[in-house]
């Protein structure tokens, strides 16, 4: 598929602008249009550790574009346009930002032995973290004079990142408990139009946040293949369904 139909025109893949984690990202015949392409690819470490996991990707794109379109409901502004097929998504081209925001509503992860908190309580106030995105780093923890020496991001648009990151933990949290999942924390991206608004960005599945069952207490998320406990489809599969029902 080299074409598809939006907005009442024809929209054209162009070349390969980069590959991540889990996504190949392509430019269009319209600079203001990107096409993402979900792989079936699972990743640790930052990218050390690689697998090729069957309909991963479709599982991701269908969980991020029902997020997305649920935020965007909810008056959160973000880069998607909208699925063109079950593992391609058109976005908006933004200049990323280098900056993944982190916000945490329970201790888990690295948080728990870094400063050696108890796991799983419960985090207040919420905790909101700024890493340099740079998998060859290691994604360094960065603080507001930091990021603003550096020209990163700009004081006003710090105070944006936290404020909307927020309310999307908000609206997130109020979804996921409808349909018996906690929340635990999550990485969002965020970049700027031509026109210097700030948009999300990236995507919105189990790869970038940690999903408990409220009931049973397992991992619904990467941690599932972080942690070689299980297949990870398995929960992908679960928050899909259960956010289905409940949207």
């Amino acid at each position: 598929m080299d074409s598809v139909e939006y907005d009442n025109r024809t929209v054209t893949r162009g070349a390969l602008q980069y590959t991540g984690k889990a996504k190949q990202v392509f430019t269009t015949d319209d600079p203001n249009i990107l096409w993402v392409h979900y792989l079936d690819q699972a990743t640790a470490l930052n990218g050390k550790v690689k697998e090729t996991i069957n309909g991963k990707g479709e599982l991701n794109s269908a969980i991020s574009q029902l997020l997305f379109n649920y935020l965007t409901e909810n008056g959160i502004k973000n880069h998607y346009l909208g699925s063109i097929s079950k593992t391609d998504e058109l976005i908006t081209s933004l200049n990323i930002l280098p900056i993944e925001v982190v916000t945490r509503n329970y201790a888990s992860g690295h948080f728990v032995s870094k400063f050696d908190a108890v796991a799983m309580q419960q985090l207040s106030p919420i905790v909101q973290e700024f890493y340099y995105k740079s998998d060859a780093l290691d994604d360094p923890f960065m603080n507001d004079s930091q990021i603003i020496a550096l020209g990163y991001a700009t004081s006003d648009e710090l105070s944006k990142l936290r404020y909307e990151s927020l309310m999307i933990n908000q609206r997130l949290t109020e979804l996921f408990q409808k349909a018996n999942i906690q929340l635990i924390d999550f990485k969002l991206e965020f970049g700027r139009t031509k026109n210097g608004d700030i948009l999300l960005a990236d995507e919105l599945s189990p790869d970038n946040m940690r999903l408990v069952d409220i009931t049973t207490g397992n991992s619904l998320d990467k941690d599932v293949f972080r942690k070689h406990s299980g297949d990870v489809t398995v929960g992908y599969h679960e928050v899909l369904t259960r956010l289905q029902q409940v949207i």
